[in-house]
């Protein structure tokens, strides 16, 4: 199976931007498609976006789009998440999270992901 592993988050001002990362081993990570989800402080973990496993299709829930971007390097067994424009809302522990995927197919709810990283704190301040 694979293992996960977040980067990358950090304090940052409204309107500000950050970038995360996600290291992947263990396993071939073309053979996964990926997704970013985030846990606020009381609340259910909330899906953010996905990529399929070549990255040629891509998700994200309303809330994000326009602002992030999901993005994968399977040469370097990477995943990404581009976050501008900030707002405190965004404020949540990030989860990695992979799925052994059936040709392009994308997966938009967390529990069809087995596989977690430990996540990583963003904090946006107003």
């Amino acid at each position: 199976q694979v293992q996960l592993v977040e980067s990358g988050g950090g304090l940052v001002q409204a309107g500000g931007s950050l970038s995360l990362s996600c290291a992947a081993s263990g396993h071939t990570f073309g053979d996964y498609a990926m997704a970013w989800v985030r846990q606020a402080p009381g609340k259910e973990r909330d899906f953010v976006a996905a990529i399929n496993w070549s990255g040629s299709s891509t998700y994200y829930v309303d809330s994000v789009k326009g602002r992030f971007t999901i993005s994968r390097d399977n040469a370097k067994n990477m995943l990404y998440l581009q976050m501008n424009t900030l707002k405190p809302e965004d404020t949540a522990v990030y989860y990695c999270a992979g799925t052994l995927a059936y040709g392009d197919a994308l997966y938009y709810t967390p529990y069809e992901y087995p596989y977690w990283g430990q996540g990583t704190q963003v904090t946006v301040s107003s």
